[in-house]
């Protein structure tokens, strides 16, 4: 059996493709525009996998085969093995990401799918932060933001999906070369109130990896 090599940004972008797939299954759209549907899913799946093995090639080929709604579904479904958990991370190491934060209260690690994690956030109600915790290049990094709800829907700026939307505020640790010691800049970005939902929506971790560069370089 292929070992797991999809990363949950990577699914949802698969998913993306295989709905439109089918979508113009269930539209009884004209078979040529269903054929460019599925020739377009499968060049720019496999764009996303540059070093994929033949068997991982051959999964995302199957798509060659889905005819209905049906087989869409299945095919969704049958990718789910295959699915990479974002890394664990102990309690523990998370409340060292945010040393300044006393009585830090973590969400509840046990009960979270980590296949379906492209980055962990949460808000602590109490004092309007949310804190991202993330994993770039084996190193994890935590950001700490305040956290605004706007009560509108709008578009997020990690997932480009829409949906309700919080104002996240945070201070940005890079500095100018010739910047004063008391150098102070925010940086706010649009992002999902549900975290849960952005996760399940984000196809590329391009906006997100920027966010974060933004706020710690």
């Amino acid at each position: 059996m292929t070992e797991p090599f999809i990363r949950n940004h990577q699914y949802n972008f698969m998913k993306k493709h295989v709905d439109k797939l089918q979508k113009a299954c269930q539209a009884a759209t004209d078979p040529k525009v269903v054929e460019a549907i599925r020739s377009s899913a499968i060049f720019e799946i496999l764009e996303q996998f540059p070093s994929a093995a033949d068997s991982q090639k051959a999964l995302v080929d199957r798509i060659a085969e889905l005819r209905s709604a049906e087989d869409c579904r299945k095919y969704l479904s049958e990718l789910e093995p295959y699915m990479l958990e974002f890394p664990r991370i102990p309690e523990k190491q998370i409340q060292k990401l945010f040393p300044k934060v006393k009585k830090l209260k973590a969400p509840d690690l046990a009960s979270i799918d980590y296949r379906y994690v492209t980055y962990l956030s949460w808000i602590d109600i109490a004092t309007n932060k949310l804190f991202m915790v993330y994993n770039r290049d084996g190193q994890w990094i935590g950001i700490e933001g305040r956290n605004t709800p706007t009560n509108k829907k709008g578009y997020c700026c990690l997932c480009n999906r829409s949906g309700e939307l919080s104002l996240v505020t945070a201070i940005t640790k890079t500095k100018p070369a010739n910047a004063s010691p008391d150098y102070y800049k925010a940086v706010g970005n649009y992002m999902c109130t549900n975290s849960e939902a952005c996760n399940k929506n984000i196809s590329d971790e391009t906006n997100l990896e920027r966010f974060i560069h933004h706020v710690i370089g």
